[in-house]
């Protein structure tokens, strides 16, 4: 009798590894394979004459990373630091406008109110069109002669004397952070909504009774039991951001320019463009040790709020 109990607890193990395999398989196929393959070209000196040896070309060393870090003289060198700059601008707004954005809305959703149900749906709208509509629609709104956006801040309310280009220069930045945070916010919406109807409404009661106002209930007893949402949606979200590339590429093309060149936009384009796939592996691991390091800041901050309880 006990004997039999270790082979079927054996049994019941090889099921469940029987299970997990094909998903295992799938991500070393996808996943950990390309990444060690990626990892691998950024030390080769791979270029167009010898991209097509790809795995056989001529060893480089450290030679990518160090004209991508530290060789002034390169070109590169500003172009990378510059869209690192770029990218952490992107992100931040993206990423702050998304969730503050997204607990807003959430908050007035939350609220008894007619057509409540027809209103949640409907701001889903933004989260169903994918990536490339959303990009296509904001440039012909981002226009600087026929867009909406200019006529009715020039021409409706006044609220301008000139019409902006938004697509070129110093406005580039702002012409794709704002598309995003509006692709963005019916996902951080949902999660807010979710948690905020979780809540026992006993504790606000019991707040408003002691006589707290509505924004001492929000600052002590909201946010705080929004922490975990916080946290997982933060984490996503600055990844997402981060290796946003259909939205800017749409918009503003390969080359956006100075102001709003980001990561993804100049790996593609060195990659794909201009051949330098050494270099372009090279700042896609940099990239990659990066959200690593994202990733270990994160949980380190909020290891207590994912703690089962």
């Amino acid at each position: 009798m006990r004997a039999g109990r270790p082979r079927r607890r054996r049994r019941r193990n090889w099921f469940a590894y029987g299970l997990i395999a094909p998903a295992l398989a799938f991500m070393v196929l996808v996943h950990l394979i390309p990444t060690a393959g990626g990892v691998v070209l950024s030390f080769k000196r791979l270029n167009t004459f010898t991209f097509a040896r790809l795995f056989d070309a001529p060893w480089a060393g450290l030679e990518n990373y160090r004209g991508i870090l530290f060789d002034t003289a390169n070109p590169l060198h500003s172009g990378f630091f510059g869209a690192v700059q770029n990218t952490a601008v992107y992100t931040f707004w993206t990423v702050g406008g998304t969730l503050a954005g997204g607990l807003a809305i959430a908050l007035l959703l939350n609220r008894p109110m007619r057509g409540q149900r027809l209103v949640r749906t409907l701001m889903l709208a933004p989260w169903i069109v994918p990536s490339f509509v959303v990009a296509v629609l904001w440039q012909f709104m981002w226009q600087s002669d026929v867009g909406i956006i200019n006529k009715v801040l020039v021409d409706y309310t006044h609220l301008l004397s000139e019409r902006p280009i938004w697509l070129l220069g110093e406005n580039s930045m702002w012409a794709i952070v704002i598309p995003s945070i509006w692709r963005g916010l019916p996902f951080a919406m949902i999660f807010f909504l979710a948690g905020l109807q979780a809540m026992p409404p006993e504790l606000h009661e019991a707040a408003a009774i002691d006589g707290a106002g509505p924004l001492r209930r929000f600052r002590y007893i909201t946010l705080p039991l929004l922490r975990p949402l916080i946290a997982v949606q933060l984490l996503f979200c600055v990844i997402y951001a981060t290796y946003q590339f259909a939205i800017p590429y749409i918009m503003l093309g390969s080359n956006p320019g100075p102001d709003a060149d980001l990561m993804m936009t100049l790996i593609v384009r060195q990659s794909f463009s201009n051949n330098l796939f050494g270099f372009g592996a090279a700042a896609s691991v940099l990239l990659t040790l990066a959200m690593c390091v994202w990733v270990a800041v994160w949980y380190r901050a909020f290891k207590r709020d994912l703690e089962v309880k």
